[in-house]
Order: structure tokens, then sequence, then C-alpha cells
């Protein structure tokens, strides 16, 4: 008698590939993958793209796997909903592909709509494909990690099964796993990743850029007598202090004997007490001479001490020299980490260094005080404004402010946008009939409205594809205003705003964000001495003099 070994059962293949997958959760996942490939503010390449498609199918699935065990839970269900047959699997599978292959046609025609829009390169063919790739890879990566964090719920309210009742089973076991993932991620993942970027940027500010060699003037910090020493300023202090116009491009520029700007900058290697190295400040201000200057432009700068280096030089190139800058340093961390972690200490870092100079100031004769000027970029802007509550406040304490790249968590520029005249767009608001303050996105707009513009003039640089500028959490479940109004100039027509998937697609174009030329996106150049010159008006300055400044102007 022959016997015949069983042959083992084949475990299906599409069973193999998606393990236990939900499928309402698939559908709405699939849905949400194919609006990631709708438009945003900024061009995006197939690695943003993949992530943000991968993440919204995921946080999709997630959606729809939820929907389904509440319809269950309100239903009083004590089992799940029965799987679908495979022909159900088969069918979502062949819409998927049909509906990804439009959706990416017409992500095609969109991104070069931007693109040409922006003056950059066109995607190659190999990048669709590659988008879907990645977009898998991170969708599956989630998935089961999600399956991974709904196991424990399962097995916990099971346990849970044993002492109370189903339905107090479930929520109590979800809730305990969250509460614990919530404090996991914030107590150990945030605190030591927060140290590592710490330490890693820590290291980063103790290198010191080409080009950058200590001042042989007493006019600089880090110089001769100065009240700090080189080393202690930071990467970004001494490129800030060892570049610039020197006395002879300023001479010859203005075709008149130039006079040596006085820069001052104070980094945390001099101590991490704001209060202090503010004060710190303004004495290195008084010592290098700063206050016998025509103007004082005072300079919120970015988490790691960065500035941008047109709004200086061209401060320096329109007075011949007469000016003195000074900023101070916060932190080590970047300026989208700070963002994120780090914008208290952005506030009290610029309302402390605006009201330690501007005390100096005070104490001069009225007659003999120079001009006072704040600016500040992305989050730099925020620190900038922070000694003023109000628009009026910053005419009355100081003679202009530029304010570059705003972010939403700017309360003065937050205000004054939602406080905006009837009728004007929120991504280039009209305030106050422009009496103090003007938006502008390009050097055009410094005349809008036709309307007298008193002293002091205050200007907000935006662009209306900066997502710097427009990222929000409210973006999540709030349609904001400029994508509900007509859209902004560099922004195609067809971009909409989408629950959830808008909030993804503008965290990943502010990844990109300085990636696109000049006008575009958190890329701020060419408007900047236009800026300052209808702020200041410059004796003898013109618009020719301006033109001519702009080729010489880098923003590092």
């Amino acid at each position: 008698m022959v016997t015949r070994h069983r042959q083992p059962e084949q475990t299906p293949i599409l069973e193999r590939i998606i393990p236990r997958c939900s499928f309402p959760g698939a559908i709405v996942g699939v849905l949400f993958l194919w609006l990631s490939l709708t438009p945003s503010l900024l061009p995006r390449g197939p690695l943003f793209q993949g992530v943000v498609s991968g993440a919204a199918g995921a946080l999709g699935y997630s959606l729809g796997v939820f929907g389904a065990w509440l319809s269950a839970y309100l239903l009083s269900r004590t089992e799940p909903w029965p799987r679908p047959a495979r022909r159900w699997w088969l069918g979502l599978g062949g819409v998927f592909v049909v509906g990804t292959v439009v959706m990416l046609l017409l992500f095609r025609v969109w991104q070069n709509q931007i693109r040409d829009l922006m003056g950059v390169e066109r995607l190659s063919f190999i990048a669709y494909p590659l988008v879907i790739l990645i977009a898998a890879l991170i969708l599956l990566l989630f998935i089961r990690l999600g399956q991974l964090w709904g196991g424990l719920v399962i097995r916990l309210t099971r346990a849970l099964n044993r002492v109370a009742p189903p339905r107090i089973s479930a929520a109590a076991g979800g809730l305990i796993v969250i509460l614990v993932t919530v404090l996991i991620l914030n107590g150990v993942v945030a605190r030591y990743s927060l140290a590592a970027l710490n330490s890693v940027f820590a290291a980063a500010n103790n290198e010191t850029s080409a080009g950058s060699e200590p001042p042989t003037t007493s006019l600089r910090s880090g110089g001769p007598d100065s009240l700090v020493t080189w080393d202690s300023l930071g990467r970004e202090g001494r490129t800030f202090i060892a570049h610039g116009p020197s006395v002879e491009d300023l001479s010859a520029f203005n075709d008149s004997p130039a006079v040596e700007p006085v820069r001052v900058f104070i980094g945390l290697g001099s101590g991490d007490d704001l209060r202090a190295n503010a004060a710190l400040a303004a004495d290195e201000l008084v010592r290098a001479g700063g206050l016998e200057r025509a103007v004082i432009a005072v300079g919120a700068t970015t988490g790691s001490g960065w500035t941008n280096k047109a709004t200086v030089d061209s401060l320096e190139y329109m007075y011949n020299g007469d000016v003195a800058s000074v900023a101070i340093q916060y932190s080590y961390l970047p300026s989208w980490v700070s963002f994120l972690v780090d914008s208290e200490r952005a506030r009290q870092a610029g309302s402390a260094l605006f009201e330690a100079i501007d005390a100096r100031i005070r104490e001069l004769p009225e007659a003999e005080r120079p001009q006072l000027v704040v600016f500040g970029e992305s989050l730099g802007s925020f620190g900038a404004e922070a000694a003023f509550g109000t628009v009026p406040t910053v005419a009355a304490r100081t003679d202009g402010a530029l304010l570059v790249g705003p972010t939403f968590n700017n309360t003065l520029w937050r205000d004054a946008t939602t406080n905006r005249d009837a009728g004007s767009p929120e991504w280039l608001p009209i305030y106050d009939d422009g009496r103090h303050l003007r938006y502008i996105a390009d050097q055009g707009d410094l005349d809008r409205p036709d309307a007298p513009w008193a002293q002091s003039r205050v200007v907000y640089l935006q662009h209306a594809s900066d997502p710097i500028t427009w990222w929000s959490p409210n973006l999540i479940l709030n349609q904001p205003d400029w994508l509900e109004e007509a859209r902004g100039r560099d922004v195609v027509g067809a971009t909409r705003w989408i629950p959830f998937v808008t909030f993804l697609q503008v965290s990943a174009d502010m990844a990109v964000s300085t990636g696109v030329p000049d006008g575009h996106g958190h890329n701020y150049l060419s408007a900047i001495p236009y800026a300052w010159q209808a702020i200041l008006e410059p004796a003898g300055w013109t618009d020719a003099d301006t033109e001519r400044l702009q080729p010489l102007l880098t923003r590092n």
C-alpha cells in the first residue's frame, strides 16, 4: 500500500502580500494615496512625493480601520465585520491600478505646471514609478507598525474581558495603549532625540565655514578689544562677523569714502542666559561705537544664529557703512527644529535683545539717537516682533521693521492678517489701509495700497508659495482662507484643501522650501533691498542704486 503524503495548503499570494489587511481601511487608504498626488505649494520630487503618498495612504487606512471598528462598536457587535471574498480584493486591486495610472498622469500635468511657473526642471519619466515604489514601502511599513500596535490593544482587551464587560474592556484597552504610546514618545523618544540633535548640532556649531577669518578690527565681535572671543561666536556668528562688504567695496559702489560697518554677535558660547547675553550684546555695541552710527539694525536670528546676508549687506551699502548690526544666538538647532521645539527661546531672545539695545539708545539725547530698525527671517521674524504687541507699538518704538517669511506662530503677523481690510486676500493682505504696515510678495507690492504710508514703516515679505508661512496644525481639519480665495501668484489653480492630506503635503513642502528659485517658497533675496529702501528712504539713494545692488547680494 502506497502512502501518499498530504501536500500542505498553499497560502494565497494576496494574503501573503497583505496579511490581515482591513478592506475598509484599504479603500480609504487608496483614496488618500490618490489625493496626495494633487498639487500643493511647491514642486515635489519622487522621494518626498513617495513619502507623502505613503503616509497619506497609511493615514487613510488607519481612518478606515477606525471607522469600521467604531461602527461595530456602536452597533454592539461582538465579532468584527466579516472579511470580504477574494473577488472584492481583486476588484479593489484593479481599481487601484487604473486609478493610480490616471492620478500619475494628472500628477505629471500638475507638477509640470508648478515647475514651469517657478522655473524648475521637469521630472524625468523614471520619477513616476519611483513615487509608487517609495509610497508602497512607506505604506506597508506604517501598516505593519499599525497592526503591531493594534495587536497590543486586542491582547490587552482580551485580558480585561476577564474582569470587565467587552465594551468597557475595548475602550480601556485602547486608552491604555494610547497613553503608554504618548508617554513613551514624549518621555523617551522626544527627550533622547532632542538630546541627540543638540549634541550633533552643538558639534556643528564649533565648525567654521570657509572664508570665515577672525576680524582684525575692533569694530567687530571677536576682534581686538572685543568683550567676547572669536571661538564663542558659533559657526553662524563667525560667518556673520567675517563676511559682508568691505570699506573698499562700499566706497567703490557709492563713489565716496565709506566707514567700516559695526557688526556685533553674541553666541551661546558666551553663556546660556539669554538676558545676560542680550545685555552683553548691548555692552559690545557700545564698546564698538555702534551708538554713533546712523542706523542700528537689531536682528533676530534663526535657531543656530543664521541671518540672511542680503538683509544686513543691503543696509551697509545704502548707508555707505554707517550702520551697526547686532544679533544673538539662542540655540544650536537649525530653524526647522527650533520652530517645533524651541520657539519660546526665540521669543525670549528677540524681546531681550531689543529691550537691551533700546535702553542704551534712550540714554542718549534725543537729537543724537540713531535710527533703530529690527529685522528677522523665518523663525527670526517671530523673535523680531516679540517685543511688540501691535503694529502701532512697532511704529512707536522703531524707525522700521523688515520681517521676512513669517511663521504661523507670529502673533503680530497673525493678528494683522486676521484683521485685514475687507476684500484683501490672506496671502497678500492690506491692513489698516497700509498706514504703517505693508505686505509684499515682491517689490511691486510696496505701493499697495495707493494710500499714504506713514513713518515708521513695517514690511512683511512673504510668498504665496511659502510653506513656512502657511503651515499650521489647523490645516488638518480646517480650510484656510488662502485655499478658499483666489490663489496666489505662484500657486497653481488646481491646488485644493483636502482634510489631513493638505497638512501632510505642506509639511513635506517645508523640507524643500528653500530649494526653489528666488521669489518662490522660502527663498527671499531680490525684494529685500527694495523693502529697506521703502522703509528707510536713505538720502540720495535711488531705484537705480537698488538695481545696481541686487547682483551683489546673496543669502549666505
